[in-house]
Order: C-alpha cells, then sequence, then structure tokens
C-alpha cells in the first residue's frame, strides 16, 4: 500500500516529523541507532535496512552495528548510547508499567532537557514508522510516492 499516494497530507506530516528530528538536539549517531533498534525489536525489515544504511553514511562502524542487538554485553556504546537504548527497548514493549523509572532516570541523566525530547519523540516516531511498515510488509528499498 503506497500511504504516500493514497493519504499524502498525512505521510507528509509523518515525513516532515522525521525532518524535524534530523535538525534537532539529539546525537545523529544515538538517533540512528535507536531508529535501528526499535525496528529490529519490532521486526520492521525496511526500517533496520534504511536505518543501517543511514548508519553507515553517518559513519557508524560496522562493528558497532553487528553489536547492537546484544548492546547491554558490548563494549562498544558510552554510557549516553545506553541509556538512550534501554529507554527505547522500554518504550517500544510499553508494557503496563511504562517505561521503569531507573531507565528514565538514567535517560535523564545522560540528556539535557531539549535531547531527551527529542529522544522521546524519535522513538515514538519510530515506532508509528515501524507500525506501518510490518502490518502492510513492506520491503526494503520500497520508494514512497509523495504527491
Amino acid at each position: 500500500m503506497d500511504l504516500a499516494r493514497l493519504a499524502p497530507d498525512a505521510y507528509r506530516a509523518l515525513i516532515a516529523l522525521d525532518t524535524v528530528l534530523r535538525e534537532g538536539p539529539l546525537d545523529a549517531r544515538v538517533r540512528e541507532l535507536v531508529k535501528i533498534r526499535a525496528s529490529q525489536m519490532n521486526g520492521c525489515v525496511l526500517c533496520v535496512d534504511m536505518h543501517v544504511r543511514e548508519a553507515r553514511r553517518s559513519g557508524e562502524p560496522e562493528e558497532r552495528m553487528h553489536q547492537l542487538v546484544v548492546w547491554r554485553e558490548s563494549l562498544l556504546f558510552s554510557d549516553a548510547e545506553r541509556a538512550a537504548l534501554a529507554y527505547t527497548e522500554a518504550a517500544t514493549e510499553l508494557g503496563p508499567e511504562g517505561v521503569p523509572d531507573a531507565v528514565w532516570e538514567a535517560a535523564r541523566a545522560a540528556f539535557d532537557a531539549e535531547a531527551l525530547a527529542a529522544l522521546v519523540l524519535q522513538v515514538a516516531h519510530i515506532n508509528a514508522l515501524n507500525r506501518l511498515g510490518v502490518p502492510l510488509r513492506t520491503p526494503p528499498g520500497f520508494v514512497a510516492h509523495a504527491s
């Protein structure tokens, strides 16, 4: 289903949010890591493929992308990246208790208020996009045709 063609205004709004987030205060490497991790968890092949490519273009080392799925065991991620990834996983799984207090406090300690707000929005945005890509079975390389 080509949402860009069938619901162009709503689709453009989703893309506009992505543009705003890219220009925001969240570090580009953190931004791509959380997009990849949430997409891995949600099983969105389109988004994993797209954001791994984007991370490569941004200079993200292959080794870190290979270890992202086991970031807790890896020695390659900073404390801020770990806090962002923990928040990403908790917000993506989003059980009835929400994000655990310890995860939220670690994210608050790692980021200033503006970057933390951008992280919250980025995780919500990639989860929304995953919830389009997965049920629509959108393959890697799909190009939407916005009007």
